[in-house]
């Protein structure tokens, strides 16, 4: 009887909700803490830092592309590139230099100054909606990315002095930092906007799309590492430093599952609910890191993060109405329908 009731609670609505956030709030907690751990915290009775960004790209990318992969070939699906190649190299180039920005600036801004800023990335994936996609947008939209962009200036521009990064001291530091961060959200932008018009223009699946871009990543990002001169200056690193080892294990790994969880929420209850629980998974995020790091935070930014939130929240609440009256009117057209042909 037990059994019974717990199988129906995991197959209805409710249960499979309580799935897809406790999968994305775990899977994205731990990377956002083990990413800060990696960039942020030294390794050894040496204190020597991880440097070496490019590498964690690489890693994430190898294990993403062969569960892809996996899944293909479980589900007997097709291996044969949906697009033409040099597109899933483009988005797979602008998903590399996102992600190296996103590590780069963990350097020399907090983890709740990074969490905070990606709240902005609106503005880009407008601005390039409108140039790749032609979309078009109201002032009502224009007047919640400025808001959120406020709140964002606000947590980036007040930071307490006692925040200090670990490499370097100073007001550069922190507009290198900014600066990284802009780097992120113009490159994210651009990816995910490339990928929606990949996914519109192109009979694909999602997990072709998946296998071929992480597979472009890993080539591009290992050609990198190469010229770099980096790739064997990571491994010595990690040999010497045995506990990095399975830092950077476990963070590929909760990188691709939480790739698993995003998918399955969007495709069970769509891109509104997605976006309520990311939003909250920023916030729970950041509350985390200030206790765990100890970040202190300024009243400054206090005021921004409410703006920000407070503004997302906003915007995902009026979208939900928006959904709930959809039925009714609905409803209403049909009465109409049925009145005239009753006539």
């Amino acid at each position: 009887m037990a059994e019974t009731l717990i199988g129906a609670w995991k197959e209805s609505r409710a249960g499979k909700l309580v799935f897809a956030v406790v999968g994305i709030m775990a899977t994205l907690l731990v990377y956002g803490v083990l990413q800060e751990k990696i960039m942020r915290v030294p390794y050894g009775e040496d204190k020597e830092y991880f440097r070496f960004s490019l590498f964690l790209v690489l890693c994430n990318r190898i294990i993403t592309s062969a569960v892809s992969g996996g899944v293909l070939l479980i589900s007997e699906k097709t291996l044969i590139p949906a697009a033409p190649m040099h597109k899933y190299c483009a988005v797979s180039l602008s998903n590399i230099l996102t992600t190296t920005c996103q590590y780069e600036a963990l350097k020399y801004v907090s983890f709740p100054v990074q969490t905070l800023a990606k709240c902005a990335k609106m503005i880009p994936v407008m601005v390039w909606s409108t140039i790749i996609m032609q979309k078009k947008y109201n002032g009502k939209d224009y007047f919640f990315a400025l808001l959120v962009t406020l709140g964002c200036f606000l947590f980036i521009l007040y930071p307490v002095s006692d925040d200090i990064n670990p490499y370097q001291i100073g007001r550069e530091s922190t507009l290198w930092g900014v600066t990284l961060m802009i780097g992120y959200l113009g490159f994210d932008g651009f990816t995910s906007t490339f990928q929606d018009k990949l996914f519109k223009g192109y009979d694909m699946e999602i997990h072709n799309q998946i296998f071929y871009t992480t597979l472009c990543s890993t080539f591009l990002s290992f050609c990198g590492l190469v010229v770099q001169g980096h790739l064997l200056m990571a491994i010595d690193f990690m040999l010497r430093h045995q506990d990095c080892i399975f830092d950077v294990l476990l963070l590929s790994t909760v990188a691709t599952a939480s790739q698993f969880f995003i998918s399955y929420t969007i495709r069970t209850f769509g891109a509104l609910t997605f976006a309520t629980i990311m939003t909250t998974r920023q916030l729970v995020s950041i509350m985390l890191s200030c206790f765990w790091f100890s970040h202190p935070l300024s009243w400054e930014q206090w005021f921004g993060a409410v703006i920000v939130f407070g503004t997302l929240y906003t915007k995902s609440f009026l979208r939900s109405n928006q959904h709930s009256q959809l039925p009714l009117v609905q409803t209403n057209d049909e009465n109409k329908t049925q009145g005239n042909t009753n006539s």
